[in-house]
């Protein structure tokens, strides 16, 4: 699949026939004689050819006057597999409007993190989506809200404000447009048992393409879990979330066709952002059968991939997190790295309320970590100035690591740092900027599994090699580490 799939007309009607599952969010149909848009995967009988027309957004769907199908529901599509595995100005844009910030700092505020203008954001943003940075926040803003009328029972007025909307009249007029129902039509055609639950808790199912193997995407949560941030109880991966507008605690549990997702919210503002940065985590988004059907053209790699398919890459709900806790397990056991981030959590994380126990805190923000004394660190002097001069870059802005960053910029500035080298590079790219192509040719894990299947073992003849997975390696990163038998690789019994 590739950019711009929507303008291959006889693709996508092939894809609407044969109601294939993976390439929903990839497009969406538009009927044109009942003006509905649908998922390519809808259930109902496909319309004539003649009668489709497709959009590379729902927002562009919603621009153009179609409604929101009510069989499949096109607003529950898993995201574009587009915004997680390029790193042009279009794809930050859609990670930074999935993250919310339109609403929060509005387009100039994108435009800014962005370093463009706010014309050519918009530009940009039209010309490959269809609509600009307003139509699509306004049709996410859209998705949070019936999302919140259907399962929760909180009144219209709270429901409006927390998806964002600036008064109810727009609240209002938005959900009849885009669901051709009224808020409280939406609410009445809900299954009763989704309105009643516990306040501020949401239950969510998150949407994946299949095929997904949880084993090595769990077992990586779970076996470096930080005690207190982070547990695995009850067949769930469970953390604390620090959000915009206050904090969260999510339970993931995966399932056969979703994984379930139960958020405990202290501002319901913060359902979407929330809702973003788990999709993000789990890699939700990724096209496995893609990433797969390019791996397995090696040889040496297709029986792996034949035997557990559907591999995603663990990622992070926080990339300043990430990178401190990568600099905190430099050379050092898994147990270890665990320990000493567990040290830092107790000492300088904001302690939060579980209702269930086990979470305690927030994971410390790097301006809490830049006053600490590098003398309570235990750990080697070169590493103390290592932790010291990225959590000071990551406080005062001088390194920025998140959904917005040019992956070879921030690359760049953390090969600069003292005590970073290709390793904590690559697995900062790979697991916090989200760079699907990232790889490590010098960790040990995959040198020794490169040996034992016969691929070169050598970082630079690996990476010779490994030029033919492109640009799927941080993929092939988890089928190599697989053929270990670290706990990273099971799921939690």
């Amino acid at each position: 699949m590739q950019k711009g799939m929507h303008l291959d007309q006889e693709r996508c009607v092939r894809a609407v026939r044969s109601k294939d599952a993976r390439f929903d969010g990839w497009f969406f149909t538009a009927v044109l004689t009942t003006r509905i848009y649908c998922r390519p995967s809808c259930p109902v009988v496909p319309p004539k050819a003649e009668n489709m027309t497709f959009y590379p957004s729902a927002a562009a769907c919603q621009q153009a006057g179609f409604r929101a199908c009510k069989r499949c529901r096109p607003d529950t599509s898993p995201g574009s597999p587009e915004w997680n595995r390029r790193a042009d100005l279009v794809a930050r844009a859609m990670r930074l409007i999935t993250d919310g910030v339109v609403d929060r700092e509005g387009v100039p505020g994108l435009a800014a993190r962005l370093g463009y203008s706010t014309r050519q954001v918009e530009r940009q943003l039209f010309a490959e989506l269809g609509a600009g940075p307003l139509a699509l926040a306004r049709a996410q803003r859209a998705q949070t809200a019936r999302l919140l009328i259907e399962t929760t029972p909180l009144p219209m007025a709270e429901i409006a404000f927390a998806a964002g909307f600036s008064s109810i009249r727009t609240f209002n007029d938005t959900v009849r447009e885009v669901f051709a129902l009224s808020p409280s039509e939406l609410r009445a055609r809900a299954p009763r048992t989704q309105t009643a639950g516990t306040p501020g808790v949401l239950s969510l199912r998150l949407p994946f393409r299949a095929p997904l193997n949880p084993d090595n995407l769990f077992g990586h949560l779970a076996a470096t879990a930080v005690p207190g941030v982070e547990e695995w109880r009850d067949g769930a991966y469970r953390r604390t979330l620090s959000l915009p507008y206050g904090h969260g605690i999510v339970a993931l549990t995966p399932k056969p066709d979703h994984v379930a997702c139960r958020l405990t919210l202290s501002d319901l503002r913060d359902l979407t952002v929330a809702g973003s940065r788990c999709r993000r985590l789990l890699d939700l988004d990724a096209d496995p059968v893609a990433v797969d059907d390019q791996l397995r053209t090696d040889p040496l790699l297709a029986p792996l991939i034949d035997k557990a398919p559907g591999r995603r890459v663990p990622r992070t709900v926080d990339a300043a997190e990430f990178a401190i806790r990568a600099v905190l397990g430099q050379q050092v056991s898994t147990a270890a790295a665990r320990t000493h981030a567990a040290r830092l959590v107790t000492a300088h994380g904001e302690p939060v309320d579980d209702p269930e126990g086990g979470l305690t805190h927030l994971f410390p923000a790097p301006e809490a970590l830049a006053a600490l004394d590098p003398e309570s660190l235990a750990m080697p002097r070169t590493r103390r100035t290592t932790f010291t001069t990225l959590v000071r870059q990551l406080a005062d802005g001088t390194l920025q690591l998140g959904v917005e960053s040019d992956w070879s910029r921030a690359r760049d500035r953390l090969l600069a740092l003292p005590g970073f080298g290709p390793w904590t590079v690559d697995v900062i790219a790979m697991r916090a900027l989200g760079d699907p192509d990232a790889f490590l040719a010098t960790d040990l894990g995959i040198r020794r599994a490169a040996q034992e299947l016969g691929l070169p073992s050598t970082p630079a003849a690996l990476t010779a090699r490994a030029a033919a997975w492109r640009p799927w390696r941080a993929y092939a990163v988890q089928y190599l580490w697989a053929t270990d038998s670290h706990p990273i690789n099971f799921l939690p019994v």
